[in-house]
């Protein structure tokens, strides 16, 4: 039998709550304030947390520096990889999940596959990309994070669509629709939910993503991870234009996760009830 909880039981939930949220928020707000300093407070001891006054200019300075040129970039890959790894991942995870495709043999394979670490293949695939002319392009990026992203989505949706009642299917079959019909037409209306949290999974692993930037970017394309490290140089830290851009690379995934939230959530907790 589950008891309701006392007051004293919510203050103290309430509390340990609050704690961890400023204990994982600190580093925003901490990057927020940097943003608004001058250049001189990053320097002052003991360390200043509130600016004496607001300085707007280090955002016109990062996006003047290289900061927008990278947005653009990364705004491309990641959407990019984004819309080819849910457009194919769905029919992928259909096949697999209906038709029993390549059995459990074929499913674990396409697991594997996320499970290499990124160093273990920047590697081959530098010499790859060498051959191929793809060094410094959007399209080498593009097919690099989505081999990575491809698996995830398909596994992602596989779940979603096992969870779908296969009576709804069969009515369709009786009614004479095809297996494309009844993927385009039901199958994809029902797990839109799933193809949304897909979708933002992949997107937030493009666009963070630092190790194959670094390696398969340079002058004609620079994600905006590596421009946010180039103010970093030998001589000198520009803090300001980084926290600058910390915040703008950060606010694209905040506002996509603030609207999607519920389908993040469904995400997170799918198959925890059977």
């Amino acid at each position: 039998m589950i008891t309701k909880p006392t007051t004293s039981e919510r203050v103290v939930a309430w509390v340990i709550i609050l704690l961890v949220l400023a204990f994982f928020m600190l580093p925003f707000v901490w990057m927020i304030l940097g943003s608004l300093k001058a250049r001189g407070e990053f320097f002052i001891q003991p360390t200043v947390w509130w600016p004496e006054e607001f300085v707007w200019s280090n955002f016109p300075d990062a996006l003047e520096q290289g900061a927008l040129g990278g947005l653009i970039d990364s705004l491309i890959i990641a959407t990019s990889s984004m819309i080819i790894s849910v457009g194919l991942g769905a029919p992928a995870a259909y096949a697999i999940a209906r038709f029993q495709l390549g059995r459990q043999h074929l499913s674990f394979w396409i697991l594997s596959i996320r499970m290499f670490p990124p160093i273990a293949t920047i590697l081959p695939l530098f010499v790859i990309y060498r051959y191929l002319g793809l060094v410094d392009t959007h399209l080498g990026l593009i097919i690099a994070y989505t081999v990575f992203n491809l698996p995830f989505a398909i596994w992602i949706l596989m779940s979603f669509v096992q969870e779908l009642p296969l009576e709804i299917e069969e009515a369709a079959k009786v009614d004479g629709a095809t297996p494309f019909q009844i993927f385009r037409l039901i199958v994809v209306p029902l797990v839109a939910p799933g193809l949304i949290v897909s979708a933002l999974f992949t997107f937030i692993f493009a666009w963070n993503d630092f190790a194959y930037a670094i390696i398969f970017s340079g002058s004609n394309v620079e994600p905006l991870p590596v421009v946010i490290a180039q103010f970093a140089g030998g001589h000198e830290i520009l803090w300001g234009p980084i926290s600058a851009s910390a915040v703008i690379a950060v606010l694209p995934v905040v506002v996509m996760a603030f609207f999607l939230q519920r389908y993040l959530a469904r995400g997170l907790t799918m198959g925890a009830v059977k």
